[in-house]
């Protein structure tokens, strides 16, 4: 009798016992309404948000390529190296400090052989950068150049375009690939499809709305929400546990939305901090770049994010089972533990991708002769220190409330069928 009264108070998600048969992790009635409740208004809400601002598609196709890339006739055929030039030294005042590259006629030049158009079987030299030279280019690889149209009998000029490196590219991401499929199998193929929607989703629908003047906190949002629900589906199967992980989530991106509008409206930062947005801001004109640099915070932290709460959604989970005697007080406090180690190393990342992918631009402020207080406020390091928090701020957030939704949701464990067999 008494599993079927228990039966009737809520649901179980299965998962090995001990002993290797089947044991059942009890999923409040009450909890569990109010998740899917939850979910399935965030997802209503998500399909509203994108029927709502779908793009134009007229006005996106017009756009689309809409900017010549160059003057009209010229063209990008690819050469094969022929010689590679030593890079160019670099000339110095008494003091040491490096000037421009000193040209002698041979440093810095690469000849090449076009190898498609018109031209195809013409050899040219063309200048390039002392840092071209140096990068380890040689004979038999493939560069792009820029050939403007023939004028006046003269063959066109040509001109270093850049380095092909479809090649490369193209096998470290098959070894990715590979890789994942390899050591995470099925869920590595689910995670990889997972990453595909991700990407459509931003290509068809995020990008151009954008790009066509929607409004972009909504936009992202909605955007944002569609991926993660089918991102943590996909990847970790439809359960209890990924419906308490995906709600935490949500929740995350909300306090960073939050956050993010408090944080660019104080600091008044313009969303315009490099030559890209400047660019952007002269061709289209009318885009709200204070509304696409929160945009582009709420869409940074759905990575990390997703980690932090599938890893606390599983580690209440898996408490839970170990520890059904423990009261759901109990099983909070122990999943904070591992969430507070999560947090710290999260944070660690989040600072070590920052100084990794700006390290450059770290390098040059370091030669600068003003007070470090002074250079962080600049629009562009400012813009990197709000997306960075305001995306932290989510996430630490969300790990309390992700545990918090787990413990309340996850009951006891049922014992195992085989057991309750036996002493039936």
């Amino acid at each position: 009798m008494a599993p079927s009264h228990s039966h009737s108070h809520g649901r179980s998600d299965p998962r090995p016992g001990p002993d290797g048969t089947l044991a059942t992790t009890h999923v409040s009635r009450t909890a569990r309404t109010v998740v899917v409740v939850l979910l399935v208004a965030a997802a209503l809400a998500s399909v509203a948000g994108v029927a709502t601002w779908w793009p134009d598609a007229e006005k996106a196709d017009a756009l689309s390529g809409s900017q010549g890339f160059a003057a009209a006739g010229v063209t990008f055929p690819q050469a094969e190296v022929v010689s590679v030039g030593p890079a160019c030294p670099l000339a110095g005042d008494d003091a040491g400090v490096p000037g421009a590259p000193l040209q002698d006629g041979t440093c810095s030049v690469v000849v090449a052989t076009i190898g498609e158009g018109a031209d195809e079987g013409r050899e040219v030299s063309v200048t390039v950068a002392p840092e071209v030279s140096a990068s380890g280019l040689q004979r038999g690889d493939t560069i792009d150049l820029q050939l403007t149209p023939p004028f006046d009998g003269q063959p066109g000029q040509a001109s270093y375009y850049g380095t092909e490196r479809s090649a490369p590219l193209g096998l470290l991401l098959a070894v990715f690939v590979l890789v994942v499929l390899v050591v995470a199998r099925w869920r590595g193929l689910m995670a990889l499809l997972g990453l595909g929607f991700s990407g459509a989703v931003v290509g068809v629908f995020v990008l151009p709305a954008l790009l066509t003047g929607e409004p972009a906190i909504p936009v992202a949002v909605a955007g944002s929400t569609a991926i993660m629900f089918v991102v943590l589906f996909t990847t970790h199967g439809v359960s209890m546990r990924t419906a308490t992980a995906l709600v935490g989530t949500l929740a995350g991106v909300s306090v960073s939305a939050v956050v993010a509008i408090w944080a660019v409206d104080a600091t008044r930062l313009t969303g315009i901090s490099n030559e890209e947005g400047g660019v952007l801001n002269s061709l289209t004109g009318g885009l709200d770049f204070q509304g696409l640099l929160i945009a582009a915070i709420i869409i940074a932290g759905l990575g990390v994010l997703n980690d932090v709460t599938i890893t606390q959604a599983s580690a209440v989970w898996e408490l839970r089972a170990a520890s059904p005697e423990l009261s759901r007080r109990e099983t909070f406090t122990s999943g904070m533990r591992i969430g507070r180690d999560h947090i710290a190393s999260t944070i660690y990342t989040i600072v070590f991708v920052y100084v990794g992918t700006a390290l450059t631009v770290l390098l040059v402020i370091s030669l600068y002769d003003r007070p470090t207080l002074d250079l962080i406020g600049t629009e562009e390091i400012a813009e990197e220190v709000v997306r960075s928090l305001a995306s932290s701020i989510g996430l630490v957030l969300a790990v309390p409330l992700t545990t918090l939704i787990a413990a309340l949701t996850a009951g006891p464990p049922r014992a195992p069928r085989g057991r309750r067999m036996a002493s039936s």
